[in-house]
């Protein structure tokens, strides 16, 4: 079984390689980053099962950064650390797409429930697939690669599935290349790169038919599926 993949973002140098440490003991994968640039970089070129951002941080800040990773991608599951426990403070985080927030101190062993909790409820989500998702007048049914419209059906390959699905998700979004390629391709190089755009014009095509969706690229950084209905 593949090890759960954790972004850390922690500016102080001691504290971040201790949090490390400690959640590659308890079987995690770690990234740890400095700042909230190095971050939204990191983010963007992998996937991660729970993203913890310190909020006090030099070029980007902790709340910046979630904005900016939740646009990416809203369903990330995220927890704050911050020496700050004011009112004001949490709120402010969980404004910004927190799931949790933990104040500095804190026993990690609070923080390995929390993680725990909030990997385990994503999971579960992932499990409750739906039978069929509707996507303007089309219906998917991704657990038989199937699209259908009109009455009319579409049998998909495994990564046209894979990568509608994904669309789907993000609908309205930004995908990030880097994340399709990584999760569907499990590499994100130039020849992968090449044989998604042959997919993604394949999957132009089939949604054709109705006027209201619409694949974009997004120059540098992606697709987008535009739902109009």
């Amino acid at each position: 079984m593949d090890k759960q993949h954790i972004l850390l973002v922690e500016d102080d140098i001691n504290f971040g390689n201790l949090l490390r440490d400690t959640l590659t003991f308890n079987d995690y994968e770690v990234t740890l980053e400095r700042d909230g640039v190095q971050g939204l970089r990191a983010f963007k070129q992998g996937t991660f099962d729970l993203c913890i951002f310190d909020i006090m941080m030099p070029k980007k800040d902790g709340l910046t950064l979630a904005t900016e990773v939740k646009e990416i991608d809203n369903g990330q599951p995220l927890i704050f650390l911050t020496a700050k426990g004011q009112k004001e403070d949490i709120i402010a985080g969980y404004s910004a797409g927190a799931d949790d927030y933990l104040v500095k101190p804190f026993d990690t062993d609070v923080l390995l429930y929390k993680i725990q909790a909030i990997i385990g409820r994503k999971s579960a989500e992932v499990e409750e697939e739906p039978d069929e998702l509707i996507i303007g007048r089309f219906t998917f049914f991704p657990k038989i690669r199937q699209l259908g419209l009109d009455g009319e059906v579409v049998r998909l390959s495994p990564k046209e599935s894979d990568l509608l699905k994904l669309m789907i998700l993000h609908r309205n979004q930004l995908l990030p290349r880097s994340k399709a390629l990584l999760k569907i391709w499990k590499e994100d190089n130039y020849f992968t790169g090449r044989s998604m755009d042959v997919y993604v014009a394949k999957l132009r095509k089939y949604l054709r038919p109705d006027e209201r969706l619409r694949i974009e690229n997004v120059h540098g950084e992606g697709f987008r599926l535009v739902d109009e209905s």
